[in-house]
């Protein structure tokens, strides 16, 4: 057991199809059986294993698999078309074989696909937060948008009222002292 460490079960986790799964020849090396064991198994036993326990991958997702996954290079060249087993596959394949080091071997199969979706659900609340904290910012830098019209529009007021203060007021023209007659108004 000391070989079969979580981190190479989860180096082992792959994403096909929009789901973690395991390839069926990491499934049965993990769980001490030879991959034609496993699946000799699961032709007996595919009532157990349901599309969201497992399926076979298609010949572009093998190559695609083969391509990424140095360690299942030697896939390349079967015949068959690999299988693919979700978490709940995973625990099902060990019920299955029924190996005390298939049973054990389960548990920590299963451990690394829970840690992943631990880390998946902690990354959306991540997400979530992030996307609240940018609308508040956006509402924030709309109200202070609207704060620095407000506040232009009152500083162009107080300067025209100062500007009216500062220039004197104009006086009005004296009237001359004594008796004015039209003729010397004009003068």
């Amino acid at each position: 057991m000391d070989n079969k460490s979580p981190i190479l079960v989860e180096s082992r986790i792959l994403i096909v199809r929009g789901q973690k799964v395991i390839i069926d020849a990491d499934l049965a090396q993990l769980y001490g059986v030879t991959t034609k064991r496993l699946n000799e198994q699961l032709r007996r036993n595919l009532v157990r294993f349901p599309a969201d326990f497992m399926f076979c991958l298609t010949t572009e997702e093998k190559q695609e698999v083969v391509a990424n996954c140095d360690h299942i290079a030697k896939l390349r060249f079967a015949a068959s078309l690999p299988h693919a087993f979700t978490e709940y596959g995973a625990i099902q394949a060990a019920n299955m074989l029924a190996s005390p080091l298939a049973i054990e071997m389960g548990i920590h199969v299963v451990r690394p696909f829970v840690r992943l979706r631990e880390l998946a659900v902690s990354n959306t609340e991540l997400a979530l937060r992030l996307d609240e904290l940018e609308r508040k910012t956006d509402l924030t830098s709309f109200k202070q948008d609207v704060f620095e019209r407000d506040a232009q529009r009152e500083f162009k007021r107080i300067i025209e009222t100062l500007r009216q203060l500062m220039t004197p007021p104009q006086m009005p023209a004296k009237r001359p002292i004594g008796f004015v007659t039209p003729d010397d108004s004009q003068q």
